[in-house]
């Protein structure tokens, strides 16, 4: 059942709502499926809507990490040229099947109890839900697989929506176009602001130049309230893990916290 939420967070919450309403991400619902959603105040004073789906995730198989590692990019031969794009809103691009989306489903209580409570349940990949990261993953994966089969001589390193191409001489516009058009083809969109064509470049924490790779300063976010900080914090230590040498067993003391 929700939780009781403050005058001020009911209000967001009823933005955000109806932002991802509009978008399509969420649709009026009658599922029986009901846990709750809080909003947070993030650093720079805009609102971020959660949804606690703990109890969905106690119901559902792991799918387990399939991609044990961080692509390494000091492996990339020196004085190649980069390409680096950040897919934008990733999770809300893949859509849920139609027999799943009424198990995330939650409850938006009326402000003041002036109109019934709404119900809503998420027609896209919702974030905090286990296997979101490993269905993203594996949909991004497949989507670059026809610029892989197109380009065998370009190396491409992905990591969730982050997404690195590598080569000898420098990307055409051509070349950019055909990445754009070929991501579009499964609704994932590039933000303008989310490519980088020169350097030095950014990707995955690292400042990449032609000849070196450096890591840049990380923010270890310790104080856990939602499983996506859970989330966020592992795969961060897993960043960290060949650079400072993170052992494997302190990692997997870790993984628990993945699960809700």
């Amino acid at each position: 059942s929700q939780w009781p939420l403050k005058r001020e967070s009911l209000q967001q919450a009823h933005i955000l709502v109806a932002e991802q309403l509009k978008q399509g991400h969420l649709k009026p619902s009658t599922s029986p499926w009901n846990t709750p959603i809080f909003v947070i105040k993030k650093k720079s004073g805009k609102y971020r809507l959660l949804h606690d789906l703990r109890a969905v995730n106690e119901q559902m198989h792991a799918m387990g990490a399939l991609q044990p590692g961080l692509p390494n990019p000091a492996l990339i031969p020196e004085n190649w040229l980069l390409l680096i794009i950040d897919l934008k809103d990733c999770f809300f691009t893949i859509a849920l099947h139609q027999q799943d989306t009424q198990r995330f489903a939650f409850t938006l209580p009326a402000i003041n109890r002036e109109s019934p409570d709404e119900r809503y349940e998420w027609t896209v990949l919702p974030q905090g839900m286990r296997n979101s990261p490993t269905l993203c993953q594996l949909f991004v994966s497949a989507a670059l697989q026809p610029l892989r089969d197109l380009w065998s001589e370009v190396v491409i390193y992905h990591y969730m929506d982050d997404i690195l191409f590598a080569q000898r001489t420098e990307f055409t516009d051509e070349q950019i176009q055909q990445i754009y058009r070929t991501l579009k083809t499964q609704h994932l969109e590039i933000g303008p602001e989310k490519i980088q064509r020169t350097a030095p470049w950014r990707y995955l924490d690292l400042k990449l130049t032609e000849q070196v790779v450096t890591p840049q300063k990380i923010e270890l976010n310790t104080t856990l309230q939602t499983l996506n900080d859970a989330q966020r914090l592992l795969g961060d230590l897993q960043w960290l893990k060949p650079i400072v040498g993170i052992p494997n067993h302190l990692l997997a003391a870790l993984r628990p916290l993945l699960k809700g």
